[in-house]
């Protein structure tokens, strides 16, 4: 996988911004990942991983208008770029090769 390591926070917060085209910004993101992943998620961990995305060259930002109820700063937008859309490709593909090698007999197997 060499260059386009992600953790999977890293790998669902690029994939939500995806979702969200045009309209991921940090609350929207922390929102929609909540609903989906059904659990909290820390603003933090999520503003950290946004930057280092974008460290990475995996996300870009874009400043939105500024408003009064935010103190006059913009929101960031994000978006993915297309090397995070291809570190994104590279890891589907990996999941999906591991989930290809799964025997049946594991597939098979029913909780009791």
């Amino acid at each position: 996988m060499g260059k386009y390591q992600l953790s999977e926070f890293e790998e669902v917060v690029m994939l939500t911004v995806a979702v969200l085209h045009g309209k991921a910004y940090g609350v929207s993101i922390k929102d929609d990942m909540e609903t989906r992943l059904n659990r909290k998620v820390s603003v933090g961990a999520l503003q950290t991983a946004l930057k280092r995305l974008e460290q990475k060259d995996y996300l870009k930002s874009t400043e939105g208008e500024s408003n009064s109820k935010r103190g006059g700063r913009p929101k960031l937008f994000y978006e993915i770029t297309a090397v995070g859309k291809n570190a994104l490709e590279i890891k589907k593909e990996l999941r999906n090769q591991l989930w290809n090698a799964i025997p049946q007999v594991v597939l098979d197997l029913k909780i009791l």
